[in-house]
């Protein structure tokens, strides 16, 4: 919404002193968004006046039409002879008023007139179009001004170049400040004043000799108030005044009927539309458009009318989209031009108050933005109907010469107002702040509030804020009006018990550490497709093809919610591998969204309390189960090449430790073994396991080195490596916090120890027999080598372990160190079938 400062002091006596930046600074600490403060016509600098063309002599030895005029510019150019000005532009014509800047003076842009010779004569000064003078686009032709003007007047004053524009963004629930009405009031409010309401005005009773209209449906229409002016002088214009607020308030302005509507629109809020009594048949209707029904709005586009689509009809049929935009079929004609006959002599106004809603899908539906639709949108007064069709018909009699139909037609009524019971301490319980009851109550009055009440108030909202409806909005009204800036800056005090979960700190510090081991997070949507899956090659019946589809998906190939985190890893890892990035590691943790079949459908609770706990129930048992899973990707350079030697590319293992980088961070003791799982490679895939609290041992998730098939189809990096896992079954295996390690003052004993087993059997067995039989000195074990050849034969590898031994309140002796060791290589020869490497 665009307010000029000069259209604002009509409503509210602002002392002489105040800037627009002034009356910004205000009303944003209202609450309004006030985006700029546009100063017009500093730039021009006079002398610009008023001239008559008295002679025209048209210049024909050029390549295009150049005419040299004398002009009457009265005393302004100290002589009171005319000016002699040389103009290219066709469109006016001997005696006609025009705007001449003579030579000293300066327009818009610095672009500074002098007297100088051009096409051979001496041009003294320059007849300005409407660009020229900034206060439109329009360049074909000069400015012609209506004939009543004499030469020599001040034509900055006379066009109201210099002025102050405030260019507000009006927030959804605050349509009232759409028109100079809600603007004025807000100034008014902020700066103590008194308003100067333009729709407090008399208004005649309906009747029934006014043109006749019907309503067929009152939920979408509720007020429809229509008056008719006739006998309009033909030609008649809008006068200057009305044609510069329009321009400043960002409209154009076109004929006197549709400027007239526009700036009532502008002045109260209220849309209307004018139509050419003329080319009415019958009564003006609103109601649904009914099946193969079609209209030509005014913009020429013919339109599919959609049975949802709420129109003004008459005898012929739909005439209007209601509250967006009129037809073709009754527009205004154009004012002829001067000595010219026609024009409309006979308008019929239809002012309305539509349902936002309606208004606001048909709008959207017919791709068709008007700055009614804007207003309905937002909510319009619905006792302003009256006002502004009052309102308009009094500038067209005054205007037009026209004279007032005595009849009025009103159909419908709006719905009574609806009381909201608040405490009078309610504000000061939101804020923090104690207003008392004497500021809430001149605060909701202020704003247009009916207040009774001593402790609880009963608030009657005024019509034109349909946006307060519940005891927060009045709150926030008291608030914002004293001021947001006085509101003290403290911080929450967080009872005690509610910080982080111990669940949230298990995921907080995963991710730290994998962090620290090198990986970046990279978080993705949540929605996957067919095809990711296919390119994962999932069987047709692997459970993670059964998902839950939104019911609005943002992408036609994404139309479901993730069962892996997988997706949306691997093409942030192709993308970035794309764009140069070949050494990737990425990890991400979110949750996924297993479908379990037993969801039923969730009944949508009422938003004007708090849900009951049966109600909440039922919501979580409409929703899918959402566990938490922890993965990571990997492709290119695991270790960098350097002065310091050869790198190290990454592989299945660095996926498997990523998973026991997870598990220490929760304390789990995570058991690895060969498995076949897609997407993973059959011969380089590893099951990852955890033991519960109560002894079972759980699958909590895979890693190794994707299939070469998966790795093709998603165009990923050669021997691309991955790891997701169950966050959830993770945490429920963790004993609470882990333990810190105990430090021992007392050396270690290290041993080593090569174990030679057939290539089937798991080095986690190995690792599992060499720790029960270590029995309890057994500080850490390490796999540090793994070695097949022909000396050790075919289907054999030799293991080879790394045993720490260590005793809390002693030196370990060298016998005490090799016992330890013997028992444990006891142990994984009784349980694994190995043989010691070398004896």
């Amino acid at each position: 919404m665009r307010a000029p400062l000069s259209w604002l002091r009509e409503y509210v006596d602002l002392p002489a002193a105040v800037t627009g930046r002034d009356v910004a600074e205000r009303l944003i600490a209202a609450g309004l968004q006030v985006e700029t403060v546009e100063r017009l016509g500093t730039d021009i600098t006079g002398p610009l006046v008023v001239g008559r063309v008295l002679a025209i002599e048209e210049l024909t030895e050029f390549k295009k039409p150049i005419r040299y005029c004398q002009v009457d510019v009265g005393s302004a150019n100290g002589t009171g002879e005319p000016q002699n000005i040389i103009c290219g532009a066709r469109n006016f014509r001997e005696g006609d008023k025009v705007v001449v800047i003579l030579p000293g003076g300066v327009l818009p842009g610095g672009f500074e007139i002098t007297a100088r010779k051009t096409y051979g004569r001496v041009s003294e000064g320059m007849i300005c179009s409407v660009r020229e003078l900034g206060i439109g686009d329009d360049h074909d032709g000069i400015l012609v001004l209506p004939p009543e003007h004499e030469p020599g007047t001040d034509a900055i004053e006379l066009l109201e170049l210099v002025d102050e524009v405030l260019d507000i963004s009006v927030n959804p629930d605050r349509g009232y400040c759409l028109s100079m009405r809600g603007v004025a009031r807000e100034t008014a409010t902020a700066f103590g004043l008194p308003l100067r309401d333009p729709a407090l005005l008399d208004v005649p009773q309906a009747n029934d000799a006014g043109h006749p209209a019907r309503i067929e449906d009152p939920g979408a229409c509720d007020r429809l108030v229509v008056r008719t002016v006739r006998g309009l002088r033909p030609g008649a214009r809008s006068p200057l005044w009305l044609q510069r607020r329009l321009q400043k308030a960002g409209m154009r302005p076109i004929s006197l009927a549709v400027d007239v509507t526009n700036y009532v629109m502008l002045e109260i809020g209220q849309p209307l539309h004018a139509y050419d009594r003329a080319r009415l048949s019958g009564p003006i209707t609103v109601r649904r458009a009914r099946p193969g029904e079609k209209l030509t709005t005014l913009d020429g586009a013919a339109r599919a009318l959609d049975p949802e689509d709420l129109v003004i009809t008459d005898g012929s049929g739909p005439i209007g989209l209601a509250g967006v935009m009129g037809g073709a079929d009754t527009e205004i004609a154009d004012a002829p031009q001067s000595g010219e006959a026609g024009g409309t002599s006979e308008i019929v106004l239809e002012i309305a108050h539509f349902d936002p809603v309606a208004v606001a899908r048909t709008a959207r539906r017919h791709k068709l933005s008007s700055e009614a639709a804007r207003r309905f949108e937002r909510g319009v007064d619905p006792e302003a109907a009256a006002a502004a069709g009052q309102r308009a018909v009094d500038l067209l009699v005054l205007l037009a010469g026209g004279t007032a139909d005595p009849g009025v037609t009103e159909a419908g009524a709006a719905a009574p107002p609806r009381g909201i019971v608040i405490r009078a301490d309610h504000p000061d319980r939101v804020a923090g702040v104690v207003y008392g009851r004497e500021t809430v109550v001149r605060r909701l009055q202020e704003v247009g509030c009916q207040v009774t009440g001593t402790d609880e108030l009963t608030v009657t909202p005024p019509s034109w804020r349909p946006d307060l409806t519940d005891p927060n909005d009045l709150a926030e009204e008291v608030i914002r009006l004293e001021g947001y800036a006085a509101l003290p800056a403290t911080l929450p005090r967080p009872p005690a018990g509610r910080g982080l979960s111990p669940r949230q700190r298990l995921r907080r510090r995963i991710g730290r550490a994998l962090a620290g081991a090198g990986y970046v997070e990279a978080p993705n949507y949540p929605f996957v497709g067919p095809a990711a899956f296919d390119a994962l090659g999932l069987a047709e019946g692997d459970d993670r093809r059964r998902t839950v589809a939104l019911v609005n998906p943002l992408s036609d190939e994404e139309p479901w919610l993730r069962t892996t985190l997988l997706p949306g890893l691997l093409d942030a890892l192709r993308r970035n591998d794309g764009r140069g990035s070949h050494d990737l590691a990425l990890f991400e943790t979110g949750q996924v969204f297993l479908p379990t079949g037993h969801e039923g459908g969730a009944a949508r609770p009422p938003v004007t309390a708090r849900p009951s706990d049966e109600e909440i129930a039922a919501l979580d048992a409409a929703l899918p189960s959402q566990p938490r899973r922890v993965a990571v990707v990997l492709a290119g350079a695991r270790e960098q090449a350097g002065w310091w030697g050869g790198g190290r590319p990454a592989d299945w293992a660095d996926a498997v430790e990523a998973a026991r980088v997870v598990a220490r961070e929760a304390g789990v003791e995570l058991s690895v073994e060969n498995a076949q799982y897609a997407p993973w490679h059959p011969g380089r895939c590893a099951a990852l396991h955890v033991t519960l609290p109560g002894g079972e041992r759980v699958l909590v998730g895979h890693a190794g080195e994707l299939h070469p098939r998966v790795v093709k189809a998603l165009g990923l990096p050669e021997r691309t490596c991955a790891m997701e896992a169950d966050l959830d079954r993770i945490a429920e295996a963790a004993a609470g916090v882990p333990p810190a390690p105990p430090v021992s003052s007392f050396p270690v004993a290290t041993q080593d120890v090569a174990l030679v087993v057939d290539a089937s059997v798991p080095a986690a067995d190995v690792e599992a027999a060499l720790r029960a039989g270590a029995g309890e000195l057994l500080e850490s074990i390490r796999l540090f080598d793994v070695f097949t050849g022909e000396q050790l034969g075919a289907g054999r590898k030799s293991l080879a372990y790394a045993l720490r031994f260590r005793a809390g309140d002693r030196t370990l002796t060298a016998e005490e160190a090799g016992a330890a060791r013997e028992s444990a290589v006891a142990a994984a020869v009784e349980r694994t079938g190995a043989a010691l490497r070398g004896a």
